[in-house]
């Protein structure tokens, strides 16, 4: 009989654990004066429990959110990439060297027709076509990449530290 898998649901936090993720999620750099103030707790208490959210890696890190345009990147587009065949070098070579290729804001591995999306910013519609061909329709095992410019981008307002908030537009009687 077959090993039934679990699906890895990540770390539980407690209701202070949550506050403190979404009001570092609004500001990382947020005292821990004022987030021991916040939640309610001793600021020693404080402390040890964003150590522990880094350690469990439910805090991955604090990083700039950078305007790609005004440091001279201000095209952007999301690169769809299909593999031909599924060899597991190709992939791990992909995912090593691909976050490391100037531009590249993110990739991420999806399912569907599409393997990982890619998504650059580059100095021009030049630069951005010159990027696709020198670094990914050539690299072993890529079949295919469709670029989709991008117009817009929008961020999330929901934040993942407070699980008690109700989703919009969800009935919650449900």
């Amino acid at each position: 009989m077959a090993k039934k898998i679990q699906p890895d649901t990540g770390p539980v936090l407690d209701h202070i654990d949550q506050q403190l993720v979404a009001l570092l999620e609004q500001d990382g750099r947020t005292p821990n004066a004022t987030l021991a103030r916040e939640v309610g707790v001793a600021e020693s208490t404080c402390l040890v429990r964003v150590r522990l959210l880094r350690e469990r890696g439910v805090i991955r890190g604090i990083h700039a959110d950078i305007d790609p345009a005004m440091v001279g990147r201000p095209v952007q587009a999301m690169i769809a990439v299909r593999f031909g065949g599924h060899r597991r070098t190709h992939f791990e070579d992909f995912r090593e060297q691909v976050p490391k290729l100037p531009g590249v804001i993110g990739a991420f591995h999806v399912s569907g027709a599409t393997d990982y999306f890619v998504h650059v910013a580059c100095e021009s519609a030049d630069a951005l076509r010159d990027f696709v061909l020198d670094h990914l329709t050539n690299r072993p095992g890529v079949l295919h990449a469709e670029t989709a410019l991008i117009f817009d981008t929008l961020k999330g307002e929901s934040s993942l530290g407070n699980l008690d908030e109700p989703t919009p537009g969800a009935d919650p009687q449900e």
